[in-house]
């Protein structure tokens, strides 16, 4: 992950933002991380296996780049408004994209928790999206172990009177913990700000 996020910023000080290629150098990190991944797993035996999600916001003001591998989720929450900007790469999505399940099957199907793509998996397919931001934009970034637990809904309701960056991380973790916690939970919340 370190890595992704120095070449991530190598990419930021080295290709211009304001170039569609942006995009491509951004998914060409990722797939150099998910191969890098890969070869260390291959050389030690206790590593097989190994995977992980990835999902980054690069903010290039006034727009935002969100890098994603997995089931890792970015949100943007404005003027009341929450938005999922990422799709689940799981394999009950692809099914539910091919229309082989319904989005209610598919929640209750095992197939929920298996990766599609996943940096340092069988396969990563990295997808990064643009998007502009203002200053209104609230963004969160998090793992399945809070979706699993709270619904959008409710995440939307928490950042609708949240009060600090940390309140409102402490709140939507408390409520994934009450409802069983059954997986690493991982939340960040931030906002950019003006100077003043």
């Amino acid at each position: 992950m370190t890595q992704y996020v120095t070449r991530s910023l190598q990419c930021y000080y080295g290709a211009d933002p304001r170039d569609p290629s942006f995009v491509d150098v951004l998914q060409q990190a990722a797939l150099q991380t998910h191969a890098e991944v890969r070869q260390h797993a291959a050389h030690d035996p206790d590593l097989m296996g190994m995977a992980t999600t990835l999902t980054v916001l690069i903010g290039v003001w006034p727009w935002g780049y969100i890098v994603q591998v997995g089931d890792s989720r970015y949100y943007v929450f404005r003027e009341g408004e929450l938005r999922r900007i990422t799709r689940d790469q799981t394999v009950a999505q692809d099914l539910v994209d091919q229309g082989a399940l319904t989005q209610t099957d598919a929640s209750r199907s095992r197939l929920t928790n298996v990766l599609s793509s996943a940096i340092g998996g069988q396969n990563a397919a990295p997808v990064v999206t643009r998007l502009q931001t203002d200053w209104r934009s609230v963004h969160l970034l998090c793992t399945d172990g809070l979706t699993k637990h709270v619904s959008d809904e409710r995440i939307r309701e928490r950042l609708a009177t949240m009060t600090s960056a940390r309140q409102v991380c402490e709140a939507l973790l408390q409520d994934a913990l009450e409802d069983g916690g059954t997986d690493n939970i991982t939340i960040i919340v931030g906002r950019a700000v003006q100077k003043t």
